[in-house]
């Protein structure tokens, strides 16, 4: 294997996807050439307690060898990087690093943390892809790697099995390609052979929240409120208090300790605590009632037992208007990633 191109050329793709996105992985690993020079890292979305078959599924897909990602391993080209569960996959000065930081819109693995660590090790050398998937994870990040000066790529949303993710990040940006997954591969080989212009004597320009936010998903002890000012909701993973980041084209959400929200993810999961909530009032209401008949008919015949009945009816009905909330309200969660484990 050779070592990535020093700065000339665009060879350092981070790639994100969820629902679905096993699929457009594959026909985007099969189209590299082989010898492809450049270096993919890959977020899919998986759940924490499990382990990734990815790897192998890539591996058998294209001419690139792919592997678990290891942390503190140097960046080469020519491989595929592939985070594992329950850690986010970053870039820090030319190395992958593995972390359990927070969670960002409820998964970890997230697509952002990556993309964002990306954008700042790598700047204009970066490519950032979107993928299949639900919700609007990467579309951040996504603007992260077009803001460093690297090239966007996002699945045609009509050819994706779940188009949310690709829908949110054109939203978010004007990506620089919009193509289906089976000329992803090819796409990367042309961005890739293409060599860059002299950089500018500036360099890249330094950002503060960039920085900051890189930082906090590897852990350091950064407090969101030094970035961020009080949003006065609660965080759906910990309960503690959330601040907003509005200097961004789309606001973000993050508690104290770093766990971070876009405004859809954040909606969904307060639709999902508000139809627990229900589901828990419900339980509670035909509870009482249930044992409030009981109470009734063992005192039959008592001054008691009515009260014990209007208490049980009460309770009955009150069910019945938590049932129609609960057919009313719904939840507007999207399927998430669970076909590779």
């Amino acid at each position: 294997m050779t070592e990535l191109f020093p700065i000339e050329h665009r060879d350092v793709v981070a790639v994100g996807a969820s629902a679905g996105g096993v699929e457009a992985l594959r026909a985007l690993v099969g189209g590299l050439p082989a010898g492809y020079p450049g270096s993919l890292l890959v977020v899919l979305h998986l759940p924490r307690s499990a382990p990734s078959a990815l790897p192998g599924i890539l591996t058998r897909s294209g001419a690139l060898p792919a592997a678990t990602a290891r942390d503190g391993e140097p960046l080469l080209g020519g491989r595929i990087y592939v985070a594992p569960s329950d850690h986010h996959l970053l870039l820090l000065d030319g190395h992958l690093r593995l972390s359990r930081g927070p969670a960002e819109n409820g998964h970890r693995p997230a697509v952002d943390p990556l993309l964002r660590s990306v954008a700042r090790a790598a700047g204009r050398r970066a490519v950032g892809v979107i993928l299949s998937g639900s919700r609007d994870d990467g579309a951040a990040g996504l603007a992260a790697i077009a803001s460093s000066g690297g090239v966007t790529v996002v699945q045609d949303p009509e050819d994706a099995v779940y188009p949310w993710m690709p829908r949110a990040a054109l939203d978010l940006i004007k990506p620089d390609h919009v193509a289906p997954a089976d000329a992803l591969g090819g796409l990367l080989a042309e961005i890739t052979a293409a060599e860059l212009t002299a950089a500018p004597a500036s360099g890249r320009v330094h950002d503060p929240l960039l920085d900051a936010e890189v930082a906090m998903a590897d852990l350091a002890p950064i407090g969101t409120e030094t970035i961020a000012s009080p949003a006065g909701y609660g965080c759906p993973d910990c309960g503690g208090s959330l601040f907003v980041i509005e200097d961004t084209p789309v606001p973000r959400f993050r508690c104290r300790i770093g766990h971070a929200w876009s405004p859809e993810s954040l909606l969904d999961e307060q639709a999902a605590a508000l139809e627990g909530a229900l589901w828990l009032a419900l339980r509670s209401l035909e509870e009482k009632a249930a044992l409030s008949r009981r109470m009734a008919a063992g005192r039959a015949g008592t001054s008691s037992s009515a009260n014990f009945q209007a208490m049980a009816e009460d309770a009955e009905t009150a069910s019945v208007t938590i049932r129609k909330l609960i057919a009313r309200l719904g939840s507007t969660a999207e399927p998430e990633q669970s076909e590779v484990r």
